[in-house]
């Protein structure tokens, strides 16, 4: 048999060996060690690229200690497997990371009613978790450039001139690294979190993920808005859960002035304590101006999120407007104009007999 031949078969023997051992590894802990199919089994899947690659490697090293190479052949090789080694450990690294994290959010859920701390920490972790890929990733490659020669000389070459080449790096990667560090800040100081409620660009939505540079929000027509993360930042925005996701729903009826204040205010409150959505805590009916023709009133409800909120400011509104047609129909608007025609109506009316008595007294 041929030389190289045979050092291909030794090679394709020994990788497809340790592919094979990671193949029946992992079946047996995926069908019959680890049980809990929601949880468990994902996370430990994560695992399988990097083991494999490092048995493949080490099946590799195996490979080349019993197969006589060229000393040329040999050092690449040799090379080939300490760069596959650094993106083994790198990639080990970032595992580790995202079990941790994982592991860390299982105590958190954003699926129940109160969940103020459990976004806090999501918020807190996924941006940190990003930030923190980014860095592995990056030692990795310039740990893996160091290992080549020419890169490595260039590379110092590039440190010992400095000034000029760095600031042209540090302002090309500017909206880059700008972003970044506003991930970092965002993390810290969170004036948003994961499932937020804002309103930005003049749209309403919720927070639905948080790279590490820019925040995709969810708005309430399902489309998605893509915004940098700088923008938190430097301009102005609405989060309307900030600190609690109770809101006051607010509704504003214009009626007429025969209206009956205190009936309507009685049926409002019937309306508001009989719906589940309403939180308990906050009602209120008030006259809150005038106007030459008809009087504002505001009804304020309280309710434990923004989407029950505007719901509840809609059955409101339905339910008044029922309850106003059927009980209150003098109260619904109107202009003073049938008013004016009935004045021109009774002078219409009254003309001839001031004509007669005109007449009269002419006469």
């Amino acid at each position: 048999m041929p030389y190289w031949t045979e050092t291909a078969l030794i090679f394709v023997t020994a990788l497809s060996a340790a592919w094979a051992v990671c193949f029946l590894l992992y079946r047996l802990l995926l069908t019959r060690l680890v049980r809990d199919e929601t949880f468990w089994r994902p996370l430990l899947a994560r695992t399988r690229g990097p083991v494999q690659l490092q048995l493949m490697i080490m099946a590799t090293s195996f490979a080349a200690n019993i197969t006589p190479l060229p000393p040329q052949q040999g050092a690449l090789l040799r090379h080939i497997l300490l760069i596959a080694f650094i993106a083994c450990v790198t990639w080990f690294v970032r595992t580790a990371l995202d079990i941790w994290m994982s592991l860390h959010l299982r105590r958190f859920r954003i699926d129940v009613e109160d969940n103020l701390l459990a976004r806090k920490h999501v918020t807190q972790t996924r941006i940190l978790q990003r930030v923190g890929s980014i860095l592995i990733i990056a030692v990795g490659f310039s740990v893996a450039l160091m290992t080549i020669e020419g890169v490595r000389q260039y590379g110092v070459s590039l440190l010992a001139s400095a000034g000029a080449a760095g600031i042209v790096v540090g302002l090309a990667l500017q909206p880059v690294l700008r972003n970044i560090f506003a991930g970092v800040q965002l993390a810290l100081t969170q004036p948003i979190r994961i499932d937020d409620a804002v309103i930005v660009e003049g749209e309403w939505g919720n927070i639905e993920e948080i790279t590490a540079t820019y925040v995709v929000i969810r708005v309430w027509d399902k489309r998605r808005l893509i915004v940098p993360l700088s923008y938190f930042l430097e301009q102005s925005f609405q989060n309307w859960t900030r600190n609690d996701a109770t809101l006051l729903g607010v509704v504003l009826i214009h009626l007429d002035f025969a209206t009956d204040v205190p009936a309507l205010r009685a049926e409002a409150e019937r309306i508001v304590r009989s719906s589940p959505l309403w939180r308990g805590e906050v009602f209120a009916l008030q006259v809150t101006d005038f106007s030459a023709r008809e009087i504002e009133v505001r009804i304020l409800a309280d309710a434990t999120n923004a989407g029950k909120a505007f719901d509840l400011r809609c059955y409101i509104r339905e339910e008044l407007l029922a309850y106003l047609q059927r009980e209150q129909p003098q109260a619904l608007p109107r202009t003073r104009n049938e008013v004016m025609a009935v004045l021109e109506d009774m002078q219409a009316r009254d003309l001839p007999r001031r004509d007669g008595a005109t007449r009269d007294r002419t006469n």
